[in-house]
């Protein structure tokens, strides 16, 4: 009874997280691994606010000597692999607005050289044989098109 109040804090947060994390798994799109991953870590956190001793006994097993080491030690691991995880998936972010930048920019270029040369500046010796042709109107039934791209 003596560590109840802060064993219930503890474990309020864990569950709180958990439940955070459970109502974004659709929008976050998850790994299965790491859903798998954060349960355990929820499990295993409320096992060691629940049972400290265990938690100590171990860490002597180990050879880390207290169960405050271990979980430190443990806890440094992890924001490593987060620190990798959050900078490799911003590399995979910057390279791919990297590439939707050089498209549009083509695209762009590509569309102002149209404006800038014209059609028929582009189409360059094919428009020439082309201008003895004679245009048809389209049928009734079909949308309107210009007059440019139907040609007999």
């Amino acid at each position: 009874m003596k560590y109840f109040w802060i064993q219930l804090l503890l474990i309020v947060g864990s569950v709180s997280m958990a439940l955070m994390f459970i109502r974004t798994w659709g929008q976050a799109k998850n790994r299965a691994w790491k859903r798998i991953a954060f349960s355990a870590f929820v499990v295993v956190n409320v096992y060691a606010v629940l049972r400290p001793t265990d938690v100590t006994w171990l860490a002597q097993q180990l050879g880390v000597g207290r169960g405050t080491d271990l979980v430190l030690y443990v806890m440094v691991l992890a924001m490593g692999f987060l620190t990798l995880n959050t900078f490799l998936r911003f590399r995979s972010l910057e390279k791919k607005i990297t590439d939707l930048a050089r498209t549009v920019a083509i695209n762009e270029g590509l569309r102002h050289n149209d404006e800038r040369l014209g059609q028929d500046d582009l189409a360059g010796p094919a428009a020439a044989g082309a201008a003895d042709t004679v245009a048809v109107p389209a049928p009734a039934s079909a949308p309107a098109a210009d007059s440019d791209s139907v040609k007999a």
